[in-house]
């Protein structure tokens, strides 16, 4: 089976400032307890097997050990309403890691899977502002940082992570609720990346 998909994606947890998780090849720990994480991919273009994935939206919702290489993650799902049920296995084999690609890496790091619901998406990028409303239980907004010593304006970048998609732009959540699959957090004014990305397998 060959795939691609390709969008934009953005994410928020409630590190503090430029998660340690990520930025550590998950080896350092979180800056808390357990590390509680959403993320949320829109792909403008992308086909799986022959089924039309494009202008649908996938979020993730995480809630791991510290130090997220030792797994035991609990994970759920929200896929976009819009997506038919040809989309909506296509796009669940793609972000389960089934049928390879990225999260193929992290599908053995997942202790629980807590379920998968379909629920409307709305999801809006400007390049600098990233924001998601998934249902009733996700509402997600972030903003990258930019330095005021920099001319380009570009926005400050982490590279060499990796994953999802490299380099990754620094920023901060300006609201951050999540209410799904027993899990219950608010991370506004924490750590956020975003990227383009492009996948496929």
């Amino acid at each position: 089976m060959s795939w691609h998909i390709e969008g934009t994606y953005f994410e928020n947890c409630n590190c503090d400032m430029i998660c340690p998780c990520s930025t550590s090849g998950m080896i350092a720990p979180a800056d808390n307890e357990r590390c509680k994480v959403a993320l949320a991919f829109h792909v403008e273009t992308g086909e799986v097997d022959h089924v039309d994935v494009s202008d649908l939206t996938v979020c993730i919702v995480a809630d791991t050990p510290p130090v997220m290489s030792d797994g035991g993650w609990k994970v759920g799902v929200l896929m976009d309403a819009s997506a038919s049920a040809d989309q909506a296995q296509a796009l669940g084999a793609v972000f389960s890691g089934q049928i390879g690609g990225p999260m193929a890496g992290a599908a053995p790091l997942i202790g629980e899977m807590v379920g998968m619901e379909q629920v409307d998406m709305n999801y809006s990028d400007d390049g600098r502002r990233h924001q998601v409303r998934a249902g009733g239980g996700v509402d997600i907004a972030v903003e990258d940082f930019v330095s005021r010593f920099d001319p380009t304006e570009q926005g400050v970048k982490v590279s060499g992570v990796g994953f999802p998609s490299d380099p990754l732009a620094a920023g901060t959540a300006t609201a951050s609720r999540v209410d799904v699959f027993g899990m219950t957090w608010d991370n506004a004014g924490k750590s956020s990346f975003s990227a383009p990305f492009a996948w496929s397998a």
